[in-house]
């Protein structure tokens, strides 16, 4: 039995990695799905030591799970408990979708600390822009939702999903219901 666990692990993993390329096409497309888990080897960055666990498999597969929590199940509350069990809330992608859970969940202030920690990790992460850009309009900041419009433009070009769902919410007129 030993043996046959010895082999079966490594083959899912190996499975799990091969699939990971079809999930983030998936939802390259936009809407609300953030970027896939972070690729590039963040050591870099401050003297931190960040890839240790961001290209982990177990790591990735937490991510994948909370990911698929929040935009499959829409469950806010299991998707925070699970991206905080990851002890990695200073990276972009992890910070963005404890964000993206509050603001959800209604709790304004809970998201912009996480939105501003993805910022600080990543002051290009362009999904943290939108989703931080989304959050300004409904609290009524419009003009800074504009700004982080053209932060994206900058970024991304406006012909991005992220562009694109930022600039169709802006057009709404002042207390439209956003739907996103």
């Amino acid at each position: 039995m030993r043996k046959l666990s010895m082999l079966v692990v490594p083959g899912l993993v190996a499975m799990s990695l091969a699939a990971a390329p079809v999930l983030t096409s998936a939802y390259a497309a936009g809407g609300d799905e953030p970027s896939p888990p972070p690729k590039s080897d963040n050591s870099s960055k401050k003297g931190k030591k960040k890839s240790s666990s961001v290209s982990d498999p177990k790591f990735l597969a937490a991510y994948r799970t909370a990911y698929t929590t929040i935009y499959d199940n829409h469950d806010y509350t299991g998707a925070i408990g699970q991206l905080k069990s990851l002890e990695r809330d200073d990276v972009a992608d992890v910070a963005n979708l404890i964000g993206y859970s509050y603001r959800k969940l209604g709790d304004y202030q809970s998201s912009k600390v996480y939105y501003e920690i993805a910022l600080k990790d990543d002051p290009n992460h362009v999904r943290t822009w939108q989703y931080y850009g989304l959050w300004q309009l409904e609290q009524g900041n419009r003009e800074q939702a504009q700004y982080h419009l053209n932060k994206i433009a900058s970024l991304a070009g406006t012909g991005s999903s992220e562009y694109r769902s930022l600039a169709a919410a802006l057009d709404k007129p002042t207390g439209a219901t956003l739907v996103y």
